[in-house]
């Protein structure tokens, strides 16, 4: 019986407790939607806010308010000098580092938002080609609220495997994990529109490079495996065997959609250090402009194997730029630690083997079928 009493007792407590805990209404707080940072004077941090403030009518508006001091908690707070409502970070979707300053190094940041337990690890982080607060400050005419614009823009390109993925949790497993570096979308403000640009490469946490938009897609090919991909590639007409081609085009565009693919990394060689990867892929045509015939299986065949050859001379050409810029975005120092036992792997010593790394490259393409052809 006295069990029972302080069991009731118990649940009395844990309903007053829960009664009692700090509400936020929506009309007595700002809410931060995404945040850019840009190298301010005197290196001091510059931040751009874009908050959104809910009436009491749940009719909302969007401001964009930007400050600057030697820290980001610092520009937080003169930030919310700024507001008629107390910040709040719950509702934070993305995060963009200038150009400039992503150079200049983003560890600390990615360290302080790991800190915030109102900051969600799916945060999109992203790099501006330039400056954010331009990006941020831009009058859109056909964007009504720039935040979740931005943020909609990323999720969507990343959830069709059109550039890398770069939530808050991926970005901090690449910065903490010996051996691999982070890659993150590149976003530029083109006229009166956002688009995706490229990717930046990193060597630990500064940008030191970046790829174009079609060739992330070959990071992305050589270190994840793709469900649902599409891809756009040109080869040289010269490449082609005569049997499949009329005259002389002076090269080939092919659109595939979707892609599916299985890739298998393996060291064979610890001392260079050297790997074989081998990728399956599977993708249908549907498209190939100027027109070939690709109704005979022989000829599937041939285009199979012109593909393949395409596909791995392109993967290796950006693991080859990768090694010059000493940026690991493929994770191939993490593989080495994994295979290799005691090899007390750090990042200064993968990086001096990164330079001499060769990776054999091998792709088997499979055509599923023939789509419209121009």
């Amino acid at each position: 019986m006295k069990k029972f009493y302080f069991f009731i007792l118990l649940l009395v407590l844990c309903v007053s407790l829960v009664g009692c805990a700090k509400s936020k209404i929506l009309e007595r707080v700002s809410l931060v939607t995404l945040i850019g940072y840009d190298t301010g004077k005197e290196e001091n941090v510059e931040t751009t806010a874009v908050v959104r403030q809910v009436g009491t009518e749940l009719q909302s508006k969007v401001a964009i308010i930007t400050a600057e001091n030697e820290t980001s908690q610092g520009t937080r707070a003169k930030i919310n000098l700024r507001t008629s409502e107390k910040l709040v970070s719950g509702q934070l979707r993305g995060v963009l580092f200038g150009k400039e300053f992503a150079e200049n190094g983003i560890g600390h940041y990615i360290d302080t938002f790991l800190r915030n337990p109102t900051i969600s690890a799916g945060v999109i982080v992203a790099v501006v080609e330039g400056e954010a607060r331009p990006l941020l400050e831009f009058q859109y005419p056909d964007i009504d609220e720039i935040g979740e614009h931005i943020y909609k823009l990323l999720d969507q390109n990343i959830e069709s495997e059109q550039v890398v993925s770069s939530t808050l949790h991926e970005i901090a497993y690449d910065f903490y994990s010996p051996g691999r570096d982070i890659a993150l979308p590149i976003i530029k403000k083109d006229k009166e529109l956002i688009e995706i640009s490229g990717i930046a490469l990193f060597k630990e946490d500064k940008m030191i490079g970046e790829l174009s938009v079609e060739d992330s897609f070959y990071v992305k090919l050589s270190r994840d495996d793709y469900q649902n991909g599409t891809l756009e590639i040109k080869i040289k007409g010269d490449d082609f065997p005569s049997s499949l081609i009329k005259g002389s085009p002076e090269e080939f565009h092919l659109v595939f959609d979707p892609i599916k693919t299985d890739s298998d990394v393996k060291l064979v060689n610890p001392e260079t250090p050297e790997f074989d990867l081998h990728l399956n892929v599977q993708a249908r045509l549907l498209e190939i402009k100027p027109d070939i015939d690709t109704w005979e299986p022989e000829k599937v065949e041939e285009l199979e194997k012109l593909i393949g050859k395409n596909l791995s001379s392109e993967i290796s050409r950006v693991i080859a730029y990768c090694q010059q810029i000493d940026s690991d975005v493929f994770g191939y120092g993490e593989l080495y630690r994994s295979s290799v036992r005691h090899s007390k792997l750090t990042d200064e010593k993968w990086h001096e083997l990164y330079k001499e790394m060769k990776v054999n490259v091998n792709v088997d393409f499979t055509l599923l079928r023939s789509g419209v052809f121009e």
